[in-house]
């Protein structure tokens, strides 16, 4: 249901772990979900890996949502255990140290839309398709799905999640859904370009900054500010900043 690959690139690892079940178009099964965890747990105890990226098996679907078999069967108590899995999953995403990129290449829907909003950043392909389906199920999008309003702003969050209508990828692209669409066959050309600028890096300072990142959207702004002036000044404390410093005036001296 999962697979891993760790690509070597730009002196490091990427890992690219892929949902991989294209016929039933990559949905999340309990045992998917389960899966998802334990292998960004992996993956990220890494030393050598740099940055993530997810996405799903075949060129239909990122993740077509919950399996329906699983949510038709639920009560009132096995939903709160199921709904956990999800919120596992995608919390995944969001505390993992590392850059997590979603390569989207079709349906994302539901949960698939909710793990793509805890990554860092969102690359679709333009034939990619966004919803949160879940109301005309009749059940309420839940846990990540939170995360929607800090991305698209309330009205358009709350046109995904009451209405359960799709939109494409060129109106994701305009509400912020997305940071970058490409044509299908550009897609890993547009993933691995932010794949080298993350990499340009330094690691201790990518990691502090997702830290800050995640940081910036839950506290008060003047605590954000105080956090951010001890992560600066911290990243001083190996002296990488001074070494790039002096690296990057030095070749722009011989310019």
């Amino acid at each position: 249901m999962i697979s891993v690959a760790l690509e070597p690139r730009g002196g490091a690892l990427v890992a690219r772990v892929t949902l991989d079940n294209p016929r039933k178009l990559n949905i999340f099964t309990r045992a998917a979900l389960a899966a998802l965890v334990e292998t960004m747990r992996e993956v990220e105890a890494n030393d050598r890996v740099r940055a993530v990226v997810i996405t799903g098996a075949g060129d239909k679907a990122f993740v077509g949502g919950a399996e329906l078999e699983a949510l038709g069967s639920l009560d009132a108590s096995s939903a709160r255990a199921f709904i956990g899995l999800v919120h596992d999953a995608c919390a995944a995403m969001r505390d993992c140290p590392l850059p997590v990129i979603a390569r989207i290449n079709g349906w994302c829907l539901g949960a698939g839309l909710e793990i793509a909003a805890c990554c860092d950043l969102r690359i679709a392909s333009s034939t990619a398709a966004f919803g949160m389906p879940e109301v005309r199920l009749g059940i309420p999008s839940v846990v990540e799905a939170a995360m929607l309003p800090r991305l698209v702003g309330t009205g358009r969050a709350r046109w995904l999640v009451m209405t359960g209508e799709t939109i494409g990828a060129a109106e994701a692209l305009v509400w912020g859904l997305v940071e970058k669409i490409f044509d299908a066959k550009d897609l890993d050309s547009g993933v691995n370009s932010a794949l080298d600028a993350i990499l340009a890096g330094e690691p201790a300072a990518i990691r502090a900054q997702k830290r800050l990142c995640n940081l910036w959207e839950e506290a008060p702004l003047y605590e954000s500010i105080e956090v951010s002036i001890d992560a600066f000044a911290k990243s001083y404390e190996q002296g990488e900043p001074n070494r790039r410093v002096a690296a990057f005036r030095a070749a722009r001296k011989k310019k």
